[in-house]
């Protein structure tokens, strides 16, 4: 049977198929949600610089809304 640490606890469990483990990769519905509240407080972000392009696309997503 496979294990895995919970990424949050590092606690180690086993399961046998991923549908076993409702809240998977998590151990527990706790460490899931102390992780989505480390996303949403900003602690882990994923960072990457801002393309021209995708900066023009933005500014037009804007100019869009002001005239609304």
């Amino acid at each position: 049977m496979p294990r895995i640490n919970c990424p949050h606890c590092k606690k180690e469990f086993v399961y046998r198929v991923v549908k076993d483990v409702p809240h998977f990769p998590f151990c527990s519905e706790r460490c899931k949600l102390i992780d989505l509240g480390a996303w949403l407080d900003e602690e882990y972000r994923i960072e990457e610089p801002v393309s021209p392009e995708a900066l023009n696309r933005i500014e037009k997503k804007g100019e869009g809304k002001e005239n609304e």
